[in-house]
């Protein structure tokens, strides 16, 4: 607890310490930005200047430490490049050698040349067409050329000192310890103003709100003003951290070449942004007005297959369950061309790295869509020929449910068991489909059953017998009415079948269940045997249950008016 204590007063007044001189840090942070790296070191009055090129066609620079020292003309056999190279390596060769003295740097005339010399060793020639580009004389040429050495050579060595090398040092663990002040003063400041934000400006917008909550959302305004806040706090320290990296590089000859381009490095990528962004707008405003165009189109299109899908317009031989899938399917035809046609208009469209990723993308769907293809073209085509619609009962394979939804790649079914069921469309176009609502809506849909009965049953009880049993089953049609089918006759018993209508399907599990037991109560009113098992001999008491039995607990008896179901 004391150690807390004791760096709370410490952090205290540290802070007290930097709000007392203020004025001293932002002294330090002027100086830092304004004045100029090299001037820690003690350079000569006179500045190199470069000496602009003629209109000769190969000139090339000599530069030493990034700075341009003066032009030189190249020939065919010897390149200006090659040539200025060669000198700016002599030169730096010169400046590493301490024995050589800036003085021993001279001209000698030749017979048709000027020879800048170091001692004894030439560093570069001058002849007449040198001289021609700057429009002066040879030997003034040369003389001038021997003053840009002899500086170069000294601001070379200067920078290179050890004493300076270590004045920079300190400089630069200056600058960082500044920064690192900087960047947490920032920071406080940045978590003050949202500790503001969340006690005084949150509360006057909550009390606005109250008043106004149709115009005015607190939380939408928090969020927007905290992200303008994190925006400035991430400028303002990318701006210092730039400011303090551009100084630091000025410090050492080997960074400062990295030091005047540091902003290029950041300009340039957004320059050429910019120039790519003008250079397309007219393209990127043909796409716009395209895109709009195919947008209006496509919501109109929607309308229109929305009323057929409705009922509220008709086409003739155009069914309304066609109408979803054609609108989808023209859809994607519409923004197939329309990618088609914009594709020349995209920006870097005609780029090989635009090609080669759509080639890429190409093949990665040629290989991953064969299925997806499939069965968007078997969805097409099971909306097409209508072998189902939305709420039918179906059988596809082993699986009975009602279809819930019909989508361009599956099929979604609900089985009796309330279980969902996904289908491929694909396998639904190469399957056996069995249709159990089609033909129900308007003809009814037959029902049967089967029961095996002894030979010693008269048949034309047992017809009777089970069409009564139909008369009790409700969810059945009166007409066309319920027939008995004799199957078989077998070895001990006549195999009969009931045929029943209905016209709801969706029904089918319920009817077929109360069937079963009005036929169980039917047989067993009328003392006839239902013979399965499989007959094997006569038993010494007839399988049927006495009507005594029938209401055995805990089976309730039926109240007056009840009917058997």
């Amino acid at each position: 607890m004391n150690k807390k204590k004791a760096l709370k007063r410490y952090e205290k007044q540290f802070l007290s310490l930097i709000a007392n001189n203020i004025a001293l840090v932002w002294l330090s942070v002027f100086l830092l930005l304004t004045i100029p790296a090299g001037l820690i070191f003690a350079s000569p009055s006179e500045t190199l200047q470069s000496v602009s090129p003629g209109q000769q066609v190969d000139n090339s620079p000599v530069i030493v430490d990034h700075m341009t020292l003066f032009w030189v003309r190249g020939i065919k056999a010897y390149p200006a490049k090659e040539r200025a190279d060669n000198i700016a390596k002599r030169i730096r060769q010169i400046a590493a050698d301490q024995s050589i003295h800036i003085d021993s740097i001279t001209a000698a005339e030749a017979e048709d040349r000027t020879n800048l010399m170091a001692g004894n060793a030439i560093i570069a020639s001058i002849v007449d067409a040198d001289a021609a580009i700057e429009g002066i004389s040879r030997q003034q040429l040369g003389e001038i050329y021997v003053r840009k050495i002899q500086i170069a050579i000294g601001e070379y060595r200067q920078a290179r000192a050890p004493e300076n090398i270590a004045r920079g040092t300190v400089y630069i663990a200056a600058a960082t310890v500044l920064l690192i002040i900087l960047m947490f003063l920032i920071m406080k400041l940045y978590r003050k103003l949202f500790a503001l934000l969340e006690t005084r400006f949150v509360q006057k917008l909550s009390a606005l709100q109250a008043k106004s909550p149709d115009i005015i959302k607190t939380k939408q305004i928090q969020t927007a003003i905290k992200g303008i806040l994190k925006s400035i706090h991430l400028i303002i320290l990318l701006l210092l951290f730039y400011i303090y990296l551009e100084r630091v590089l000025h410090v050492f000859p080997w960074t400062r070449f990295y030091a005047d381009r540091l902003l290029e490095y950041f300009y340039a990528p957004l320059k050429f942004i910019g120039l790519s962004i003008l250079k397309e707008i007219p393209d990127l405003i043909f796409l716009a007005i395209l895109f709009f165009i195919v947008r209006l189109f496509l919501k109109f299109m929607h309308i229109f297959f929305r009323q057929i899908e409705q009922g509220r317009r008709t086409i003739l031989g155009f069914y309304p369950e066609w109408a979803h899938p054609t609108d989808r399917l023209l859809t994607f035809l519409v923004i197939l061309f329309a990618l088609v046609v914009a594709f020349p208009y995209i920006p870097g469209s005609n780029s090989a790295a635009f090609k080669g990723i759509s080639i890429f993308v190409g093949i990665i769907f040629s290989l991953g869509s064969q299925s997806v293809v499939s069965n968007t073209i078997a969805g097409f085509i099971v909306n097409y020929r209508r072998a189902f619609r939305v709420g039918d009962r179906i059988q596809v394979n082993n699986i009975i449910g009602n279809v819930t939804e019909i989508r361009m790649q599956v099929t979604h079914m609900q089985t009796i068991k309330n279980e969902e069921v996904i289908v491929p469309n694909s396998a639904i176009l190469s399957s056996n489909i069995i249709n159990y609502s089609s033909l129900a809506r308007e003809k009814g849909l037959i029902l049967h059953t089967e029961v095996t009965i002894g030979y010693d049953a008269p048949w034309r009880q047992v017809h009777e017998i089970l069409l009564r049993a139909a008369e009790r089953t409700t969810g059945l049609l009166k007409e066309p009415p319920p027939f008995v089918l004799q199957k078989s006759l077998d070895d001990f018993f006549v195999r009969y079948e009931l045929n029943v209508y209905t016209d709801s399907p969706q029904m089918m599990p319920i009817i077929y269940s109360d069937l079963h037991k009005n036929i169980q109560d039917s047989f067993n009113e009328h003392g006839v045997q239902i013979m399965s098992p499989h007959y094997l001999g006569d038993p010494a008491r007839m399988k049927i249950v006495p009507k005594d039995d029938w209401y055995k607990p805990p089976a309730k008896p039926l109240e007056k008016g009840d009917t058997i179901d």
